[in-house]
């Protein structure tokens, strides 16, 4: 298969931001590695205590709302799972397509960058202390002119972060525990989680897998991913992504217009969470801002993740317009400052140098190029369960593929498949009630040959009472 095939869909061009520049790829790049097995240390993230005999206890209550938090954090119970597979099979080699982490190596370009930065941190000239919690100012231009170019976006509406993850939490604490939320449904499970924590919703009800008090928008194929919002309550907070995390699936300049408009007309604010606007290959806006009206309703969080390989350096922003008010006038800009400033020290220096060269045309360009490796990652996961027969959903603006197994529980799907192929997925259940399998292509290094052997050699299995869609 050629590296380049389909590439050139990605691109695209823009007036509005070089979210859009064009894939540069190199077609040399060899796809066919192996990769060794890692012993993994996992903390379970868990929401009930473990039993102590005869232990000492305070008389501290217990957070009564991390208490409703449901079993394990997703991705900590799929990586223990992994872990338990590998120890029942220690010479498999397991495809890891679950968690969404990176696995290409950060280009040079950007590390360089971070290496200089951190090597004048030894001198008197170079060495830096706090920095400015809002990001450093170099940093917030280059954001501003390079992705929010005339969107009306400026320097001081952007916030760097530690992440956009990091950030979801920050906002809870700006909104506090006396608004209501929705989200997408599916969705990925910070937004959930965190609004649990805070105190925003009701118990968890095991029969239909909700949270009371949390507005849970369908998002299925029959609608194209995309809520009907005539049906959706009004609440105080609406969180969406696009490219979507799970589904892969992107909103449309209509949809967010609408989307928008439903903001406004209910008073309420959107949380959109843009981590994967460069995986855009349609002509869909890369940021809510595109979208006219939106700095009245709109916050929008972004990352490094998944365009540098920066999963573990840890760097990301979200911009607050000026004008985005709370219901007695005052910024809310201002309040997430206050909160940046109370909670935060601001992004390591080092990784804000790292930034500043991932804005560079020489950062830009080496992004395209992960990102293209990642996309055509997605391309052979389509290609390979559209070959058995599976319809699938997203791939094509976002890293992840999205396949439905109509009648069986997800976590029995990610059960089998990686009991009969050593394959690890992500049950869909974990992005709410409405899930199915999330298929992530940036775990690992595939062919093409490999993955379809490895898949139609049990694929009796994909088919057993799954009626496949």
């Amino acid at each position: 298969m050629s590296l380049m095939n389909n590439l050139s869909t990605s691109m695209i061009s823009s007036s509005s931001s070089t979210f859009l520049a064009p894939t540069s790829f190199n077609p040399s790049r060899t796809q066919s590695v192996s990769v060794p097995l890692k012993n993994i240390n996992i903390v379970k993230c868990v929401a009930t205590p473990q039993e102590q005999q005869n232990a000492y206890k305070t008389k501290v209550s217990r957070n009564a709302n991390i208490a409703k938090l449901q079993a394990g954090y997703l991705f900590p119970e799929v990586a223990r799972r992994r872990a338990a597979h590998l120890l029942k099979y220690p010479n498999a080699q397991v495809i890891s397509l679950g968690i969404g982490d990176t696995t290409e190596p950060i280009p040079d370009v950007i590390t360089s960058a971070m290496s200089k930065r951190s090597h004048a941190l030894s001198t008197l000239e170079g060495y830096s202390g706090y920095g400015a919690e809002q990001g450093e100012k170099a940093l917030r231009a280059a954001l501003a002119s390079t992705f929010y170019r005339n969107l009306g976006i400026e320097d001081d509406d952007i916030f760097v972060s530690d992440g956009a993850k990091c950030d979801i939490s920050r906002l809870q604490v700006v909104f506090g525990s006396n608004v209501t939320m929705a989200v997408q449904d599916p969705s990925y499970p910070a937004y959930v989680d965190s609004s649990v924590i805070m105190g925003q919703t009701g118990q968890f009800q095991k029969d239909v897998e909700k949270y009371g008090n949390i507005e849970y928008m369908r998002c299925t194929p029959e609608n194209g991913f995309f809520p009907d919002l005539s049906k959706v309550a009004r609440t105080d907070i609406i969180f969406f992504c696009s490219p979507n995390n799970p589904t892969g699936a992107a909103a449309t300049r209509e949809q967010l217009t609408r989307l928008v408009k439903f903001a406004k007309d209910n008073g309420s604010i959107i949380v959109y969470d843009s981590a994967y606007a460069m995986y855009m290959s349609d002509d869909n806006p890369r940021s809510i801002f595109e979208i006219p009206g939106a700095k009245e309703v709109a916050i929008e969080t972004a990352s490094f993740s998944k365009y540098a390989g920066f999963t573990g350096v840890r760097l990301g922003w979200t911009v607050v317009p000026k004008q985005l008010l709370f219901s007695d006038g005052f910024p809310v800009a201002k309040d997430f400052n206050r909160i940046v400033c109370t909670c935060f020290n601001g992004a390591s220096n080092i990784a804000q140098a790292g930034g500043l060269a991932c804005l560079s045309p020489e950062g830009l360009e080496a992004m395209q190029e992960v990102i293209g490796f990642y996309k055509e990652n997605t391309k052979i996961i389509v290609e390979t369960f559209n070959s058995l027969g599976f319809k699938v959903y997203g791939g094509k603006n976002a890293p992840y593929v999205w396949v439905h197994f109509p009648g069986r529980n997800s976590w029995d799907v990610f059960s089998e498949i990686l009991e009969k192929t050593h394959i690890v997925t992500t049950p869909g259940s974990g992005f709410g009630p409405g899930g199915a399998v999330r298929v992530s292509s940036e775990s690992a290094h595939l062919v093409t040959g490999r993955m379809s052997w490895k898949l139609a050699e049990d694929s009796s299995s994909f088919t057993i009472e799954s009626n496949s869609i």
